[in-house]
């Protein structure tokens, strides 16, 4: 077996950091250099972004939306067609969310970036903490399940709000390979559709950082001095996601590779899920697009009796 590299692959320095999975070693100074081109080729390969985008950042003050918001401060500087904004969203978390808002507003303020917040009290009526407890009182023990659901339509109504042609996202690629496993093993397929392809009255939506292991975005997060919350969130303790991540942390260790492989087969999957979704519609409840009667949104909410 090779040694790992003990160069900087860039300028042949020392290096203090060797992906295992490409066997590329990077020192301090070009580390950051390398992640930031990295994210840039993959916006272009893709072609996730274009020279007159309004980008919508949906920052929530943790280490992956914040680094995303610096690069592409960084990006967009070459495209003065394009504009940049940042939209956060404040479920209503007692002792959690008002750090995460001061911290995504602080950098917002440093970058000189444009920030809106929405919260889940100005579209739903409710906090999530109250959404919790309506939660509680029907059974329900896991809070990150339909908070999920209702964060992806405020990020959405956020954004269109205020004319973003594209939402960006800082999903890493840990984030992805979770969510996949997740949807397959709740038997609902059409999740992977929906997050990775362009679906009718939805903005469009990117993820540069989707084929980036969570350690590397936080190594740049910390290399950079990028302030960020790195408090857990006080429902995640509940989530599969968790038992998921574990999962998937073990196999990786053992055969580096394998998490770009379980996002390989989500790229695959994508467009044959959103083919099989069919048509949307507009949700009875708010106007909103749906594949059926009701958002899935609004499906969580009348579940709990919240509406009615």
């Amino acid at each position: 077996m090779s040694q790992p590299a003990t160069k900087c692959s860039l300028c042949g320095g020392d290096a203090f950091f060797r992906q295992p999975y490409s066997g590329q070693a990077y020192c301090r100074s070009c580390y950051p250099r390398a992640f930031e081109n990295r994210v840039r080729d993959h916006i272009v390969r893709r072609r996730l972004l274009r020279p007159t985008d309004r980008i919508a950042v949906a920052v929530s003050g943790g280490k992956d939306s914040v680094s995303l918001l610096h690069v592409l401060t960084k990006i967009e500087r070459a495209f003065p067609k394009a504009g940049l904004l940042a939209v956060s969203i404040d479920e209503g978390i007692k002792d959690y969310r008002a750090e995460a808002l001061e911290i995504a507003t602080e950098n917002t303020g440093n970058l000189g970036v444009e920030h809106h917040v929405l919260t889940f009290r100005d579209l739903y009526g409710r906090d999530l903490d109250q959404i919790a407890e309506a939660a509680s009182a029907k059974g329900e023990s896991s809070v990150c399940a339909f908070c999920g659901i209702l964060r992806r339509k405020a990020l959405n109504v956020a954004a269109k709000s205020h004319g973003a042609t594209v939402l960006v996202t800082g999903h890493n690629l840990d984030d992805e390979a979770q969510s996949f496993l997740m949807s397959l093993l709740r038997g609902d397929i059409s999740h992977v559709g929906r997050s990775h392809g362009r679906v009718e009255g939805f903005i469009r939506r990117a993820k540069p950082f989707s084929t980036i292991p969570e350690r590397e975005v936080a190594l740049y997060a910390y290399l950079k001095e990028i302030r960020h919350q790195s408090v857990l969130c006080p429902y995640a303790g509940s989530s599969i996601r968790n038992d998921v991540r574990r999962f998937l942390d073990a196999i990786e260790a053992k055969h580096p590779g394998m998490k770009f492989n379980v996002r390989g087969a989500v790229d695959k999957l994508s467009p044959l899920v959103l083919r099989m979704d069919g048509t949307y519609r507009t949700c009875a409840i708010c106007g909103e697009s749906s594949s059926g009667e009701l958002c899935r949104s609004c499906q969580v909410l009348q579940g709990l009796g919240i509406l009615a």
